[in-house]
């Protein structure tokens, strides 16, 4: 367990990284003109293969640095307010923790979402000193099976190395829905979180396009036992999962393209994981107009979205300029490039 010192160490970046929080906040409320959030892949490949996901390969080769570097550049510019890495496997990339000092260098919060099997304390400390702010780990199940080996059986020993070592946020996605054999799994993931001192959230598995997957009445009661487990975090910001539990739409603005940017390995801007293909602009040809166009776009997916990092940075302007349909043509394109 960690020290006395350790601990106060923590206490103080954790103070520090809800003070910078709270600045992200106030200039999210601000100004319309400049993501929240930018996930940026900067690897395609992944040393796992879960069922449900549709996010990797086991052949891509790691981004250039280089070419990592330009576009984390490009989001400073954009005065995007946290940039989290994401994968395939964001661990796999030999400049991983270059890429994480180059985010904080742009004065972006710094995240990143991984499996979790590669952390040993070293790399854990790597992370450290690069300046990780936050991680998340979604945990599948208890026990590997043939939909997800994110097991606890499997990654327990990598929590325990973060509750010693880490400075950074830690936080515990556990799932419910998509094909989960044992959805009672998230409550025993969810409380393991919490007694190494993360913070724990739940999230419904959707389907290949990041649709709604209404849940049934075992996983709807062990989803409201989860919420009621979590701890305040901005991750908690999920009250739209109450509506996809029952098999309901939300009503919401999406700001996906504007407040929130999918980068992918190619470097091309989406609106989401799950809705590439449109716009497909290379970042270093996205401009402010590109950002207010997809600002006022309402998306037509957005009723039966569960893509949680989407809702979560939209809520900041739900208030705030009505969306107006895509132009005809615009969606027709976009409703190809996905068919293809």
């Amino acid at each position: 367990m960690p020290s006395t010192g350790s601990k106060l160490h923590r206490r103080l970046k954790a103070a520090s990284r809800a003070l910078r929080g709270a600045g992200k906040i106030a200039g999210a409320f601000l100004s319309t003109d400049h993501p929240l959030l930018a996930h940026i892949i900067p690897i395609r490949r992944c040393n796992l293969a879960c069922k449900y996901c549709n996010e990797y390969d086991d052949f891509s080769k790691p981004v250039p640095t280089e070419i990592m570097f330009r576009r984390i550049d490009k989001l400073g510019e954009f005065r995007t307010s946290v940039i989290t890495i994401s994968g395939g496997e964001p661990l796999l990339h030999p400049d991983l923790d270059d890429i994480i000092a180059r985010i904080r260098k742009n004065g972006s919060v710094a995240g990143m979402i991984t499996n979790g099997y590669l952390l040993v304390p070293e790399r854990i400390e790597r992370l450290n000193r690069a300046g990780l702010e936050w991680l998340q780990i979604s945990i599948d199940n208890v026990n590997p099976d043939d939909v997800s080996k994110k097991s606890l059986k499997v990654l327990d020993k990598k929590l325990q190395l973060l509750a010693e070592y880490a400075d950074f946020h830690v936080n515990i996605n556990s799932v419910v829905g998509g094909g989960v054999h044992h959805p009672q799994d998230a409550l025993t993931i969810g409380k393991r979180a919490l007694e190494l001192g993360f913070s724990s959230t739940i999230g419904i598995i959707h389907d290949g396009d990041g649709q709604l997957q209404p849940l049934g009445d075992e996983e709807r009661h062990i989803y409201h036992e989860m919420k009621a487990l979590e701890k305040r975090s901005f991750s908690r910001i999920n009250s739209f999962q109450d509506n996809i539990a029952l098999g309901q739409p939300n009503d919401w603005k999406c700001r996906a393209g504007a407040r929130y940017l999918y980068i992918c390995e190619d470097g091309l801007v989406h609106y989401c994981s799950q809705q590439r293909g449109y716009p497909a602009i290379p970042l270093e040809k996205y401009t402010l107009e590109d950002i207010r166009r997809e600002y006022l776009t309402e998306k037509s997916c957005a009723p039966h979205c569960t893509v949680s990092c989407v809702h979560q940075v939209s809520i900041f302007d739900g208030w705030r300029a009505p969306q107006h349909p895509a132009p005809v043509a615009e969606s027709a394109e976009s409703e190809l490039v996905q068919i293809k």
